[in-house]
């Protein structure tokens, strides 16, 4: 068929328009995200895991890309008893102000990250467990001697914490008169306080344990824990039935002896006192 050029140019045009189309309706459809359905991706054989990658026997990637630390055998054994191997295991890194969003996007199926539940994050997701309840306390360098207990902190000290983490906003609550420094990891924080950047460091004391196993010698925790806080495996609104799921693995790893195998073999030599597992309490 002859085109004119009139025609030729017409054709040329209307390609171009629907080519724009089909382009953005592409990108309207990437950018329009919703929660997972965790027992249905179980079904599939994979699940895609938020867990932290910087904090030492807890959630951990090792330079060799290995993921250690209790939260990840917590995590393979949910995926176990839902069907999933570890090779089924996706680990996605969930630093602490961007876990609501990735469950919400749909970038996680669940997320198992030293995660405290607390009313302002059921407003927002669901919760399985808790697996572990820690105490919020603080890290100090190993020559200090004025640091011992958050009163101490407020005769100008600096403090560190994470934005977005529990143990920030309880600083907040709690002792407003502190000078708090917010970072975006725990392993920024622990670099401010070796170079003597920061006075302090504060988070749950199981991670701070961990911290301090990692550099022996360097630090020491300060204090007793002045909160509670009971982690949990955050999951997307509306999925019960995972959430029921998640929390009858939680149960069947106290049960077996697992749990108690694997917070030894995780936290056993930094001589953290190991405490007792938990009440599932079914959120």
């Amino acid at each position: 068929m002859h085109l004119t050029p009139r025609r030729r140019r017409r054709l040329v045009a209307a390609l171009a328009a629907a080519l724009s189309a089909v382009i953005l309706s592409a990108v309207a459809g990437c950018g329009s995200t919703e929660p997972r359905d965790p027992l249905a991706d179980a079904r599939d054989g994979h699940l895609t895991i938020g867990v932290k990658f910087d904090q030492p026997g807890l959630g951990l990637r090792e330079p060799d890309k290995e993921m250690t630390g209790f939260d990840i055998e917590v995590a393979e054994y949910i995926a176990q008893y839902l069907g999933v191997p570890p090779d089924g295991i996706t680990w996605k890194e969930a630093p602490s102000p961007q876990r609501e969003t990735l469950i919400k996007n749909g970038e996680v199926d669940f997320i198992v990250a030293t995660y405290s539940i607390s009313e302002s994050r059921l407003r927002a997701v669901d919760f399985a467990g808790p697996y572990y309840i820690a105490g919020q306390s603080l890290l100090v360098r190993k020559d200090e001697t004025d640091i011992t207990g958050p009163d101490s902190l407020e005769n100008g000290k600096k403090l560190c914490s994470v934005a977005g983490s529990t143990s920030a906003q309880n600083v907040k609550e709690m002792y407003p008169g502190v000078q708090l420094q917010q970072f975006d990891s725990y392993s920024s924080c622990v670099e401010a306080l070796s170079r003597g950047k920061v006075d302090a460091l504060t988070t749950d004391d199981i991670i701070l344990a961990g911290y301090a196993a990692q550099y022996p010698g360097e630090f020491k925790l300060a204090g007793e824990a002045f909160t509670t806080e009971r982690y949990g495996v955050g999951l997307a609104k509306g999925e019960d039935a995972a959430r029921d799921a998640i929390n009858d693995a939680i149960e069947d790893m106290i049960d077996t002896g697992a749990w108690r195998a694997a917070l030894e073999k995780t936290m056993g030599k930094s001589g953290f006192p190991l405490p007792d597992p938990p009440q599932v309490n079914r959120y």
